[in-house]
Protein backbone atom coordinates (compact mmCIF):
# COMPACT_ATOMS: atom_id res chain seq x y z
CA UNK A 1 0.00 0.00 0.00
CA UNK A 2 1.09 3.69 -0.77
CA UNK A 3 2.43 5.68 2.01
CA UNK A 4 1.28 9.09 1.63
CA UNK A 5 3.22 11.39 4.30
CA UNK A 6 0.70 13.84 6.57
CA UNK A 7 1.73 17.15 7.50
CA UNK A 8 -0.41 18.46 10.60
CA UNK A 9 -0.59 22.06 11.89
CA UNK A 10 -2.18 22.17 14.83
CA UNK A 11 -3.78 25.09 17.35
CA UNK A 12 -6.82 27.52 18.43
CA UNK A 13 -8.20 30.65 16.31
CA UNK A 14 -5.64 32.74 15.61
CA UNK A 15 -2.56 31.05 16.47
CA UNK A 16 -0.91 31.80 13.44
CA UNK A 17 -1.67 28.15 11.32
CA UNK A 18 -3.16 29.53 7.97
CA UNK A 19 -0.53 32.03 7.93
CA UNK A 20 1.99 29.82 8.69
CA UNK A 21 0.93 27.09 6.08
CA UNK A 22 -0.14 29.97 3.62
CA UNK A 23 3.95 30.67 3.84
CA UNK A 24 4.92 27.23 3.54
CA UNK A 25 2.98 27.25 0.22
CA UNK A 26 4.38 30.12 -0.91
CA UNK A 27 7.94 28.66 -0.16
CA UNK A 28 9.69 27.06 -3.88
CA UNK A 29 11.62 24.56 -1.33
CA UNK A 30 8.31 22.95 -0.67
CA UNK A 31 7.91 21.90 -4.22
CA UNK A 32 8.85 18.91 -4.76
CA UNK A 33 6.77 17.76 -7.52
CA UNK A 34 4.36 16.10 -5.38
CA UNK A 35 0.82 16.21 -5.69
CA UNK A 36 -0.16 18.21 -2.14
CA UNK A 37 -3.47 18.15 -0.45
CA UNK A 38 -4.39 20.73 1.60
CA UNK A 39 -7.09 19.50 4.21
CA UNK A 40 -8.76 22.78 6.11
CA UNK A 41 -10.49 20.94 9.01
CA UNK A 42 -11.19 24.89 10.75
CA UNK A 43 -12.48 28.23 9.22
CA UNK A 44 -10.32 30.53 10.64
CA UNK A 45 -10.27 34.36 10.40
CA UNK A 46 -7.81 34.06 7.31
CA UNK A 47 -8.51 32.67 4.02
CA UNK A 48 -5.85 31.15 1.65
CA UNK A 49 -4.36 32.59 -1.72
CA UNK A 50 -3.90 29.45 -3.64
CA UNK A 51 -2.48 32.26 -6.54
CA UNK A 52 0.76 33.03 -4.54
CA UNK A 53 1.30 28.96 -4.01
CA UNK A 54 4.73 28.04 -5.47
CA UNK A 55 3.42 24.38 -5.18
CA UNK A 56 2.40 23.21 -8.73
CA UNK A 57 0.32 20.57 -8.23
CA UNK A 58 -2.42 20.96 -5.21
CA UNK A 59 -5.63 20.36 -4.27
CA UNK A 60 -7.61 22.27 -1.21
CA UNK A 61 -10.78 20.41 0.67
CA UNK A 62 -12.66 21.77 3.50
CA UNK A 63 -14.12 19.90 6.07
CA UNK A 64 -15.81 19.04 9.40
CA UNK A 65 -13.67 16.99 11.60
CA UNK A 66 -17.00 15.12 12.17
CA UNK A 67 -17.38 14.21 8.40
CA UNK A 68 -14.19 12.49 8.07
CA UNK A 69 -13.78 8.66 7.53
CA UNK A 70 -11.42 6.00 6.04
CA UNK A 71 -13.58 6.34 3.34
CA UNK A 72 -14.02 9.62 2.75
CA UNK A 73 -9.90 10.26 2.94
CA UNK A 74 -9.30 7.33 0.50
CA UNK A 75 -11.67 8.95 -2.12
CA UNK A 76 -9.65 12.51 -1.66
CA UNK A 77 -6.62 10.59 -1.85
CA UNK A 78 -7.91 8.65 -5.31
CA UNK A 79 -9.46 11.53 -6.90
CA UNK A 80 -6.30 14.33 -6.65
CA UNK A 81 -3.85 11.05 -6.90
CA UNK A 82 -2.50 12.30 -3.72
CA UNK A 83 1.54 11.98 -2.67
CA UNK A 84 1.24 13.98 0.68
CA UNK A 85 -0.85 15.63 3.08
CA UNK A 86 -1.09 18.73 4.94
CA UNK A 87 -4.09 19.31 7.77
CA UNK A 88 -4.80 21.92 9.30
CA UNK A 89 -7.00 21.02 12.01
CA UNK A 90 -9.48 22.34 14.51
CA UNK A 91 -7.82 23.14 17.86
CA UNK A 92 -11.07 22.54 19.55
CA UNK A 93 -11.14 19.18 18.45
CA UNK A 94 -9.44 16.09 19.87
CA UNK A 95 -6.73 14.55 17.54
CA UNK A 96 -7.86 10.79 17.97
CA UNK A 97 -10.79 11.59 15.74
CA UNK A 98 -8.35 12.18 13.09
CA UNK A 99 -5.97 9.17 13.82
CA UNK A 100 -8.77 7.33 14.05
CA UNK A 101 -10.36 8.73 10.41
CA UNK A 102 -6.98 8.24 8.52
CA UNK A 103 -6.85 5.45 6.13
CA UNK A 104 -4.27 2.66 5.89
CA UNK A 105 -1.24 4.20 4.42
CA UNK A 106 -1.38 7.60 5.96
CA UNK A 107 1.92 8.18 8.04
CA UNK A 108 1.81 11.19 10.15
CA UNK A 109 5.50 12.48 8.96
CA UNK A 110 5.17 16.22 11.36
CA UNK A 111 3.42 18.34 13.90
CA UNK A 112 3.65 21.85 14.40
CA UNK A 113 2.18 23.28 16.93
CA UNK A 114 0.51 26.84 17.35
CA UNK A 115 -0.44 29.25 20.12
CA UNK A 116 -1.17 33.02 20.60
CA UNK A 117 1.35 33.64 23.65
CA UNK A 118 -1.24 35.95 25.23
CA UNK A 119 -4.33 33.50 25.20
CA UNK A 120 -2.23 30.76 26.13
CA UNK A 121 -2.38 30.27 29.79
CA UNK A 122 -6.36 30.82 29.22
CA UNK A 123 -6.78 28.00 27.02
CA UNK A 124 -4.32 25.56 29.81
CA UNK A 125 -6.00 26.66 32.44
CA UNK A 126 -9.51 26.13 31.35
CA UNK A 127 -9.40 24.02 28.39
CA UNK A 128 -6.37 21.75 29.65
CA UNK A 129 -6.87 18.39 27.93
CA UNK A 130 -6.85 20.27 24.66
CA UNK A 131 -3.75 21.81 25.06
CA UNK A 132 -2.33 18.72 26.24
CA UNK A 133 -3.39 17.04 23.31
CA UNK A 134 -1.71 19.55 21.04
CA UNK A 135 1.44 19.25 22.48
CA UNK A 136 2.08 15.32 23.09
CA UNK A 137 2.47 14.82 19.53
CA UNK A 138 4.23 18.09 18.37
CA UNK A 139 7.62 18.00 17.05
CA UNK A 140 7.76 22.04 17.49
CA UNK A 141 5.78 24.29 19.01
CA UNK A 142 5.32 27.79 18.62
CA UNK A 143 4.21 30.83 20.68
CA UNK A 144 3.06 33.21 18.32
CA UNK A 145 2.56 37.29 19.47
CA UNK A 146 5.74 36.75 22.11
CA UNK A 147 6.53 39.69 24.31
CA UNK A 148 9.24 40.76 26.85
CA UNK A 149 6.16 40.71 29.13
CA UNK A 150 5.42 37.41 28.83
CA UNK A 151 7.56 34.38 30.84
CA UNK A 152 9.62 32.08 28.43
CA UNK A 153 10.29 30.03 31.73
CA UNK A 154 5.98 29.49 32.43
CA UNK A 155 6.06 28.76 29.03
CA UNK A 156 8.55 26.13 28.73
CA UNK A 157 7.83 24.26 31.90
CA UNK A 158 3.91 23.66 30.55
CA UNK A 159 5.41 22.59 27.23
CA UNK A 160 7.97 19.90 29.27
CA UNK A 161 5.56 19.23 31.71
CA UNK A 162 3.45 17.22 28.42
CA UNK A 163 7.05 16.04 26.73
CA UNK A 164 10.37 16.90 26.26
CA UNK A 165 10.82 16.15 22.15
CA UNK A 166 9.48 19.39 21.15
CA UNK A 167 11.41 22.20 19.66
CA UNK A 168 10.07 25.21 21.21
CA UNK A 169 9.95 28.67 19.68
CA UNK A 170 8.68 32.41 20.69
CA UNK A 171 7.89 34.05 17.93
CA UNK A 172 8.13 37.86 18.90
CA UNK A 173 6.07 40.92 18.09
CA UNK A 174 7.99 42.07 14.90
CA UNK A 175 8.94 39.12 13.92
CA UNK A 176 11.93 37.87 16.10
CA UNK A 177 11.99 34.37 16.35
CA UNK A 178 14.00 32.58 19.77
CA UNK A 179 14.75 28.75 20.27
CA UNK A 180 13.93 27.66 24.01
CA UNK A 181 17.59 26.82 25.44
CA UNK A 182 16.15 26.59 28.68
CA UNK A 183 18.21 23.59 29.95
CA UNK A 184 15.86 20.30 31.58
CA UNK A 185 18.09 18.32 34.49
CA UNK A 186 16.79 15.68 35.52
CA UNK A 187 15.35 15.54 39.12
CA UNK A 188 17.40 12.62 40.11
CA UNK A 189 21.34 11.98 39.51
CA UNK A 190 21.23 9.28 36.69
CA UNK A 191 25.06 8.28 37.56
CA UNK A 192 24.63 7.83 41.22
CA UNK A 193 24.16 3.51 42.07
CA UNK A 194 22.18 3.27 42.45
CA UNK A 195 19.85 6.05 41.11
CA UNK A 196 17.33 7.12 43.89
CA UNK A 197 13.89 7.80 42.53
CA UNK A 198 11.67 9.49 44.95
CA UNK A 199 7.92 9.15 45.18
CA UNK A 200 7.52 12.77 43.64
CA UNK A 201 9.83 11.91 40.65
CA UNK A 202 8.64 8.87 39.35
CA UNK A 203 6.59 10.35 36.47
CA UNK A 204 9.65 12.11 35.57
CA UNK A 205 12.03 8.96 35.32
CA UNK A 206 9.20 6.92 33.64
CA UNK A 207 8.96 9.26 30.96
CA UNK A 208 12.64 10.09 30.31
CA UNK A 209 12.98 6.22 30.69
CA UNK A 210 10.71 5.60 27.94
CA UNK A 211 11.67 8.36 25.83
CA UNK A 212 15.34 7.64 26.06
CA UNK A 213 15.74 4.33 27.19
CA UNK A 214 19.45 3.17 25.87
CA UNK A 215 20.96 5.53 28.84
CA UNK A 216 19.46 3.22 31.26
CA UNK A 217 20.76 0.02 30.09
CA UNK A 218 22.99 -1.78 32.68
CA UNK A 219 22.14 1.29 35.40
CA UNK A 220 20.57 0.46 38.65
CA UNK A 221 17.47 2.05 39.61
CA UNK A 222 15.93 2.03 43.12
CA UNK A 223 12.64 3.49 43.90
CA UNK A 224 8.79 2.22 45.16
CA UNK A 225 6.19 1.17 43.42
CA UNK A 226 2.73 -0.36 42.98
CA UNK A 227 2.62 -4.25 41.58
CA UNK A 228 0.24 -5.63 38.88
CA UNK A 229 0.50 -9.52 38.15
CA UNK A 230 -0.65 -11.75 35.54
CA UNK A 231 -1.44 -15.18 35.42
CA UNK A 232 -0.14 -15.29 31.87
CA UNK A 233 3.29 -14.59 32.83
CA UNK A 234 6.06 -16.67 34.42
CA UNK A 235 6.13 -16.63 38.23
CA UNK A 236 9.01 -14.58 38.59
CA UNK A 237 7.60 -12.57 36.52
CA UNK A 238 5.60 -8.88 37.69
CA UNK A 239 5.15 -5.46 36.65
CA UNK A 240 6.05 -2.72 39.10
CA UNK A 241 4.97 0.96 38.30
CA UNK A 242 2.66 3.92 39.56
CA UNK A 243 -0.22 5.14 38.21
CA UNK A 244 0.20 8.96 36.30
CA UNK A 245 -1.56 11.47 35.45
CA UNK A 246 -0.19 13.37 32.79
CA UNK A 247 -2.84 16.08 32.06
CA UNK A 248 -5.94 15.51 34.46
CA UNK A 249 -8.03 12.70 36.00
CA UNK A 250 -9.35 11.34 32.61
CA UNK A 251 -5.68 10.14 32.03
CA UNK A 252 -4.50 8.76 34.30
CA UNK A 253 -2.61 5.74 33.42
CA UNK A 254 -1.13 2.71 35.14
CA UNK A 255 2.80 2.75 34.07
CA UNK A 256 4.81 0.42 35.14
CA UNK A 257 7.62 -1.89 34.30
CA UNK A 258 8.47 -5.48 33.64
CA UNK A 259 10.56 -6.85 36.61
CA UNK A 260 11.77 -10.10 36.76
CA UNK A 261 13.13 -11.45 40.38
CA UNK A 262 13.96 -14.53 42.47
CA UNK A 263 12.28 -13.54 45.22
CA UNK A 264 10.27 -16.59 47.31
CA UNK A 265 7.82 -13.97 47.97
CA UNK A 266 4.34 -14.25 46.15
CA UNK A 267 3.52 -10.58 45.15
CA UNK A 268 0.05 -8.98 44.07
CA UNK A 269 -1.42 -7.01 42.33
CA UNK A 270 -1.78 -3.52 44.47
CA UNK A 271 0.97 -4.81 46.65
CA UNK A 272 3.24 -1.99 47.63
CA UNK A 273 7.08 -2.99 46.90
CA UNK A 274 10.67 -0.91 47.20
CA UNK A 275 12.75 -2.57 44.29
CA UNK A 276 16.16 -2.00 43.56
CA UNK A 277 17.11 -3.69 40.22
CA UNK A 278 19.75 -3.82 36.88
CA UNK A 279 17.92 -2.42 33.78
CA UNK A 280 17.98 -4.06 30.70
CA UNK A 281 17.26 -3.45 27.55
CA UNK A 282 15.45 -6.65 25.66
CA UNK A 283 12.17 -7.72 24.25
CA UNK A 284 9.39 -8.66 26.41
CA UNK A 285 6.05 -9.76 25.37
CA UNK A 286 4.75 -7.64 27.59
CA UNK A 287 5.33 -4.41 25.49
CA UNK A 288 5.34 -6.34 22.37
CA UNK A 289 8.97 -4.91 21.60
CA UNK A 290 12.25 -4.22 22.76
CA UNK A 291 11.72 -2.52 26.27
CA UNK A 292 13.26 -2.01 29.84
CA UNK A 293 13.34 -5.04 32.07
CA UNK A 294 14.12 -4.44 35.49
CA UNK A 295 16.25 -7.35 36.87
CA UNK A 296 15.29 -6.96 40.90
CA UNK A 297 18.75 -6.81 42.91
CA UNK A 298 15.93 -6.91 46.07
CA UNK A 299 12.13 -6.39 46.08
CA UNK A 300 10.62 -6.00 49.30
CA UNK A 301 7.05 -5.18 51.02
CA UNK A 302 6.92 -1.77 51.46
CA UNK A 303 4.32 0.96 52.95
CA UNK A 304 2.52 2.89 50.28
CA UNK A 305 4.10 6.64 49.38
CA UNK A 306 2.11 9.66 50.91
CA UNK A 307 0.78 10.48 47.08
CA UNK A 308 -0.04 7.69 45.16
CA UNK A 309 -0.35 9.55 42.59
CA UNK A 310 2.58 10.37 40.09
CA UNK A 311 2.38 13.77 38.44
CA UNK A 312 4.56 16.05 36.77
CA UNK A 313 3.59 19.23 38.76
Amino acid sequence: MKEIPVYLFLGFLESGKTKFIQETFEDERFDSGESTLLLVCEEGEEEYDPSRFAVKKFAVEVAEPEALSPEMLSALVKKHAVDRVVVEWNGMRELQVLFDAMPDGWMIAQVMTFFEANSFAGYNKNMRQLVFDKIQYADMVVFNRFHDGLSQEEFHKIVRGVSRRPDIVYEYVGGRAVYDEIPDPLPYDIEAKPIVIEDRDYAFFYRDLVEDTPKYAGKIVRFKGLVAVDKKLKSDTIVVGRHIMTCCEADIAYSGLVCIHTSPQTFKTRDWVMVTARIDLEYHKVYGQEGPVLKAVSLEYCAPPEEELATFY
